[in-house]
């Protein structure tokens, strides 16, 4: 929950930050290079943790994931959203990212096969609450930058689910890869269309947004995400517009109001009442053999390391037999059915 958290805060940053560096960058080059900063930032620790290896050749549904993840969150979302953002304020963008919540939960739902308790589904009427009180009083008052980030949501949403669902590699290795690949399309796409104009200090700054914005929030958000199950974690992450509001009204001198204290007790309670959405039913397990992070304290990992305490989070491939078993749990990278 507070890996999604920090998250949010350091997403929602990156809306009022954008907003200025589109001053001297075309909407392909600032989506280049906020993705290239991604993978810059996430590249020493990618090293540290095997390299930068990519799933198997073998491993076709992983890598269909990734480049999913790569083509609709990578090079889409960004697009859609840095778009929307040329044509409406920073404050009005962070309120209408709100929709990546719905979008998430949709699919996830119906497509994705996760299960969402009376808790869960309180959770998620409390965000989306949370974003119509404050997106109430600020109308929307263009609906074409509105559809743009709608589109840039629901990219977002399905790069949610595949992600969440890789394993074979680590969340800090898929984001370097989404980052150089999607990073590199779009800068190339911008330099094409656009003459590059831009400073070396706002290059500098857009290199630096992206590593932090993009690059260390998504990989907060996936680790999150493939403990939590997407549609949880996007919850959680739902905050990330009230961090980008506030930013704005600091930075951009906008007006703090009471209706703000509204939409943060409802993120408030949409966190508290997600926390409470586990459910607990006798559901099995086939055999499976794959390659994730884990840790030996879970009731799901027995194979047996000489020395390696139970609680340390490692990564290697590893088979499960069948087991057939009850506990409470989340729709996590063992937990994928609906009930």
């Amino acid at each position: 929950m507070l890996l999604a958290l920090l998250s949010a805060a350091l997403f929602g940053a990156a809306t009022p930050a954008s907003k200025a560096l589109l001053e001297g960058l075309s909407a392909f080059q600032l989506a280049g290079l906020l993705y290239l900063g991604a993978a810059l930032g996430v590249a020493p620790f990618a090293f540290r943790q095997g390299g930068l290896r990519l799933p198997g050749k073998g491993d076709r549904r992983n890598r269909i994931r990734l480049a999913g993840a790569i083509a609709a969150g990578g090079v889409a979302g960004p697009l859609f959203l840095l778009f929307g953002l040329r044509l409406a304020d920073a404050a009005s963008v962070s309120l209408w990212l709100n929709f990546e919540l719905a979008a998430t939960a949709f699919l996830g739902a119906l497509v994705f096969r996760e299960h969402l308790g009376r808790a869960g589904w309180a959770g998620v009427a409390a965000a989306f609450a949370g974003a119509a009180s404050l997106s109430g009083f600020e109308g929307f008052s263009s609906a074409v930058p509105a559809l743009l980030v709608l589109a840039a949501c629901i990219c977002w949403g399905l790069d949610n689910h595949l992600t969440a669902l890789i394993d074979g590699i680590t969340p800090v290795q898929s984001t370097f890869w989404k980052g150089l690949v999607a990073g590199s399309t779009n800068l190339a796409l911008g330099l094409v269309l656009d003459p590059f104009q831009s400073g070396a200090a706002s290059t500098t700054m857009a290199l630096a947004v992206g590593a932090l914005a993009y690059g260390a929030s998504i990989v907060l958000y996936i680790t999150s995400a493939q403990s939590l199950g997407a549609t949880r974690a996007q919850v959680v992450f739902s905050s990330a517009p009230f961090f980008g509001v506030v930013l704005s009204i600091v930075l951009l001198g906008e007006t703090l109001r009471a209706m703000h204290g509204v939409s943060a007790a409802l993120f408030i309670g949409a966190i508290v009442l997600l926390s409470l959405d586990r459910h607990a039913h006798r559901h099995t397990h086939d055999a499976l053999e794959h390659e994730h992070e884990h840790r030996h304290d879970d009731a799901h990992h027995f194979h047996e390391h000489p020395g390696q305490p139970a609680g340390v989070r490692h990564m290697h491939r590893h088979a499960h037999e069948p087991i057939t078993h009850a506990h409470p749990h989340w729709p996590d990278l063992h937990h994928r059915h609906r009930h």
